[in-house]
């Protein structure tokens, strides 16, 4: 019998200002925050919700926000569904 694997991840990365923002947090409690965010956006893109009015020549943006973390995350997702690329941060 062959092992059941788990569904592939998507791969996380940042744009410049995300990243920048990423560098700022200190705070272990917004850095554990973010991660979990990150994890949950890495096993189901889907997972936020569509912005509004976002423009719709290029990828369609999209938020998370988990109440309960005190995070939202501004995102988008690549073609291939393989790549979650973090616009923005706010914890």
């Amino acid at each position: 019998m062959t092992p059941r694997h788990s569904p592939r991840r998507a791969r996380i990365v940042f744009s410049d200002s995300a990243a920048r923002q990423l560098d700022a947090l200190t705070n272990e409690r917004e850095l554990h925050a973010l991660d979990r965010a990150l994890v949950a956006l890495s096993v189901d893109p889907d997972l936020g919700d569509p912005i509004p009015g976002s423009d719709s020549t290029g990828p369609e943006l999209r938020q998370y926000t988990d109440d309960i973390e005190q995070v939202r995350v501004l995102y988008f997702v690549t073609v291939l569904r393989t790549v979650v690329v973090v616009a923005y941060i706010e914890t």
